[in-house]
């Protein structure tokens, strides 16, 4: 069965359009309830919910739970805070599942619904699937007395600093260290201060006043351009971007350096791997800068490809029984530390590297020089086919041949946002951006 609603990362779209309406996510509350509820070994299922700053957060989260209850699913509510911790606390706390009400990196008037399994790993796509099913059911409320509860957990944000503080080793601190964090005035607003500040830092803040509608508005990890000149700024040492939901990490240094989530990936594999005897290769995408695989194939780390999408990364881990793994974006996953992509528990990895090794973060990727990639992002018509736009597709061709062994051009559709992801890397920056812009501008508007 075909994936109608489920894309890359849950359901996610415009609030107020299908599939983010309120009746719409009713009905999948009660879907999915349904299907937890077969999965539960008491018969009686429970949910987590958290969600991001976004102002519709509060009609979704009704409706979520409204659906949940009457399917006679309990529900523990977290309010605000980050997708990772919503994958923490369902596996801590032994529930059947974890949800979550947030678009991510995109502006606030787009929302979704993720799910994590018992396990707080993303959820299968047939499990998915059996959701998309039982929706084609309709809605069917239980018996009164047969109905779910709702309870809020007030500490949630408290038990998730708690375990990201206990990543980061106990002989370790951060004392002497000035750290400016840009919060996204997303989820982490509140967590991600109390973390580094508690371990010690000095912290200069950005991004942590939400009002619902500023969630990604010109801070986060997706506007990490100026990060290291508003770190030198800020007087500090480094500067560490999140996204709206917590799970993304751009770093940056007051020299003028800003680390991807591929030198971010190297720095935690290979201090994992050389200092700390771990055995993995490691999983990057499609995305991957091609002088992360040339590195680690130089050292003799095994290396492999994922399609987009930090789900797919962890099913390629799990395949090859590696531990680390992540996007350039910034979603790293270390599985011997989290389940999931998470910004803060990211950094305090690299943190541990820098800390333990006595190395700067320049000193640590200095023998990683990553290939110029441009990335140009073009917006398409639902259902636009690009692979039968035959300029387009001719355009192609020719800057693959003039590449040659010189670069390669990647495409493909985002699966959260109505664009075509157009990437060409190139061992030269201008000739990467011209032969970009020269299949951007062939595309049929």
């Amino acid at each position: 069965m075909a994936r109608h609603y489920f894309g890359t990362d849950g359901v996610r779209g415009r609030v107020g359009e299908p599939p983010i309406s309120p009746d719409f996510v009713l009905l999948l509350g009660q879907a999915a309830g349904r299907v937890f509820k077969k999965k539960a070994s008491s018969g009686r299922a429970c949910v987590l919910i958290g969600k991001d700053t976004r102002v519709s957060g509060y009609m979704l989260e009704a409706a979520l739970q409204a659906g949940f209850s009457s399917a006679g699913v309990d529900v523990v509510l977290c309010g605000p805070i980050p997708t990772p911790a919503v994958a923490y606390l369902t596996r801590a706390l032994r529930l059947d599942a974890g949800v979550v009400i947030s678009a991510s990196h995109n502006p606030y008037h787009d929302n979704g619904i993720k799910f994590f399994a018992a396990d707080g790993t993303k959820l299968p796509d047939a499990v998915e699937e059996d959701i998309e099913a039982e929706m084609l059911k309709g809605f069917s409320c239980v018996e009164s007395s047969d109905l779910g509860k709702a309870r809020r957990l007030d500490d949630a944000a408290g038990r998730y600093v708690e375990f990201c503080k206990s990543v980061f080793p106990g002989d370790l601190d951060l004392k002497g260290m000035k750290l400016y964090l840009d919060c996204a005035n997303g989820a982490a607003y509140h967590a991600a201060p109390a973390v580094f500040h508690e371990l010690g830092a000095e912290i200069a803040l950005e991004g942590v006043h939400p009002d619902g509608f500023n969630i990604n508005a010109g801070v986060g990890a997706t506007h990490a351009d100026d990060l290291a000149q508003r770190t030198a700024q800020a007087g500090a040492d480094y500067g560490l971007a999140f996204d709206g939901d917590a799970d993304r990490l751009i770093m940056a240094d007051a020299r003028g350096h800003v680390y991807n989530g591929d030198a971010l990936l190297y720095v935690i594999a290979c201090d994992r791997i050389f200092q700390r005897g771990k055995k993995s290769g490691v999983v990057g995408t499609l995305m991957t800068n091609f002088a992360l695989e040339r590195s680690f194939a130089r050292m003799g780390v095994e290396f492999a490809r994922a399609k987009v999408g930090d789900r797919y990364v962890m099913e390629l881990l799990r395949e090859k029984g590696w531990l680390y793994g992540g996007e350039s974006s910034g979603h790293i996953i270390a599985l011997d530390r989290q389940t999931t992509g998470d910004g803060i528990v990211s950094a305090l990895q690299v943190l541990t590297a820098m800390r333990s090794q006595k190395k700067t973060l320049e000193e640590l990727t200095a023998d990683l020089h990553l290939m110029p990639q441009v990335l140009i992002n073009r917006h398409i018509e639902k259902g636009f086919d690009y692979k039968n736009d035959a300029g387009f597709v001719e355009e192609v061709a020719r800057v693959r041949a003039e590449l040659g062994d010189r670069g390669r051009v990647l495409i493909r559709p985002s699966g959260t946002e109505p664009l075509l992801r157009i990437m060409v890397e190139a061992d030269d920056e201008a000739l990467a951006r011209s032969c970009a812009e020269r299949i951007a501008a062939a595309l049929h508007d």
